[in-house]
């Protein structure tokens, strides 16, 4: 398996309606450092990957989630992003969001229990309706696993 330290690093920007609402939740929720940024932009290190914040005008948090897909007997929104964590990194982040009242979109829970790919995950989304999905796998191996 490729791991993180020999993979490159990815840019995504994503469209915000409130810039300082998303450096408030990137930066102090999601705990993410800040790279360059402007009046309307903020870079963001996700682990490595540049994630950039554009306020945009014209949308409301709605808007951010074009669709959904059923899994697992959920409604999984599409698009979405996040990070595959470590079990415990997983359970902090579950527990900060919970701290500050996040509403989930899918409550973190596991899936595949017992079985190759067993994970945990959680949806919730940004002030501005994005939605992310953060992950933790019992066996990092099993990633891809079928």
């Amino acid at each position: 398996m490729t791991t993180a330290t020999t993979l490159p690093p990815f840019h995504l920007a994503i469209p915000v309606t409130d810039i300082e609402a998303a450096r408030t939740f990137y930066g102090d929720v999601l705990g993410f450092a800040r790279g360059r940024s402007d009046t309307k932009w903020t870079d963001w290190n996700v682990r490595g990957h540049q994630v950039v914040t554009h306020e945009v005008g014209g949308g409301t948090p709605d808007d951010a989630v074009r669709g959904t897909n059923p899994v697992d007997g959920h409604q999984v929104p599409v698009p979405h992003f996040g990070l595959v964590l470590t079990v415990e990194e997983f359970q902090e982040l579950a527990d900060r969001l919970r701290a500050v009242d996040t509403a989930f979109v899918i409550e973190p829970y596991v899936r595949f229990a017992g079985e190759p790919g067993e994970q945990w995950t959680m949806f919730f989304l940004d002030p501005s309706g994005n939605a992310l999905e953060f992950k933790a796998f019992r066996d990092l191996d099993q990633l891809f696993a079928v």
